[in-house]
């Protein structure tokens, strides 16, 4: 007969799971910080986000877009130009997101690669 243990162990925060499952997939975080600046086109992005392949980038703007974080904006031409911008509920990460770098810049060294 085993004995029960004195106390359950400790779950993680169901709401936590869910947002390091979405911001800890590689540029969506990078990308809305670049977006703090204001809105921004496809290239600007691309150029801003060093590293990041057109393919990729494509595909967060999508994911970022269907979470309602980032709103895609098409100003009809000529030429039509697509912009990206923050949503409300993208604009409420910015003091999360903002305490990261700051924790990220005091306890992480800088020079260590990144998995």
């Amino acid at each position: 007969m085993t004995e029960e243990p004195a106390h359950s162990p400790p779950a993680c925060d169901a709401a936590l799971v869910r947002v390091f499952g979405f911001l800890g997939k590689r540029w969506n975080g990078v990308i809305i910080g670049v977006l703090t600046g204001g809105p921004a086109s496809f290239s600007e992005l691309r150029r801003a986000v060093d590293g990041i392949s057109d393919s990729v980038l494509s595909d967060r703007l999508t994911e970022l877009a269907a979470t309602g974080l980032v709103h895609r904006v098409v100003a009809e031409g000529p030429p039509v130009a697509v912009r990206y911008e923050l949503t409300d509920s993208g604009t409420k990460l910015l003091p999360a997101l903002r305490e990261l770098s700051r924790w990220a810049a005091d306890n992480l060294d800088a020079t260590a690669p990144i998995a």
